[in-house]
């Protein structure tokens, strides 16, 4: 009795649609596949850098409350929107994985050291009558250069590791639950690189210049820092299940 003849030119059952290790699902074939339709990427890709930016701007004022039980409280003037760019990387690396999440963050830091390099182009120039040059290169001048290269440092360290953790936990359950044990482990992991690497290269320069002083910037925060995205929960998880309800190329993990 004869075997059946295999057309070696179709789809296999390998070929089946699988979700992306890190991501959206995409459809193998024998065919040409349409590369998966990511609406909403763009527009989050470009909150999260405009975050970084200004962010970036505002750390280079150094900003003191209290003292509260004694103790001053010190931070930087970015200390209320970087939290939020974390926030948007979480919905980056749960939704579009690791690799597209590196893309967003290595977009993120190159605009943010462009735009820090056009302003040092800008200040180099001659002035017009009347021009306020010393404001303007006191704000976005590099008298203190530490500053944006610990910031930029330790964004690029910090929201590397942080995608890099919501993945990894993703991948090891291979399913959606537990998304704030992601989202919480991430943060910590995240933000404790990132206000490390930044404390230790940009604090000497915004006067914390005593041990206790750079102890006390340092923890305050990563604990600020990880306390507002905890408080921000909440809202994360809403933003990422409208994200993942809408993006047309979404598929969960192991479905």
């Amino acid at each position: 009795m004869s075997q059946p003849q295999t057309d070696p030119h179709a789809p296999s059952r390998h070929d089946a649609a699988e979700p992306y290790a890190d991501g959206p699902a995409r459809t193998a074939s024998a065919t040409p596949v349409e590369r998966p339709s990511y609406r909403f990427y763009p527009v989050i890709v470009a909150v999260f850098a405009s975050l970084l930016l200004i962010s970036n701007i505002a750390a280079t004022q150094g900003v003191v409350f209290g003292p509260i039980a004694g103790f001053p409280i010190n931070t930087d003037g970015g200390f209320l929107l970087f939290p939020l760019a974390y926030v948007l990387g979480d919905v980056l690396s749960e939704v579009y994985g690791f690799r597209r999440t590196r893309l967003a963050t290595v977009i993120g830091f190159g605009i943010a050291l462009g735009a820090m390099v056009y302003f040092q182009f800008v200040i180099a120039l001659p002035k017009s009558e009347g021009t306020d040059a010393a404001s303007f290169d006191a704000l976005l001048g590099l008298s203190a250069p530490q500053i944006l290269l610990g910031s930029l440092l330790g964004f690029l360290v910090g929201q590397t590791l942080n995608a890099w953790v919501v993945v990894a936990m993703k991948r090891r359950r291979r399913d959606e639950r537990q998304l704030w044990a992601r989202l919480l482990g991430s943060t910590v992991a995240g933000e404790l690189a990132d206000t490390l690497v930044f404390c230790l290269i940009a604090a000497p320069v915004l006067g914390f210049t005593s041990l206790s002083d750079f102890v006390i910037y340092t923890v305050l925060g990563f604990v600020y820092k990880t306390a507002v995205e905890a408080v921000l929960l909440p809202f994360t998880y809403r933003v990422i299940a409208w994200v993942k309800r809408h993006e047309p190329d979404y598929r969960p993990v192991g479905a």
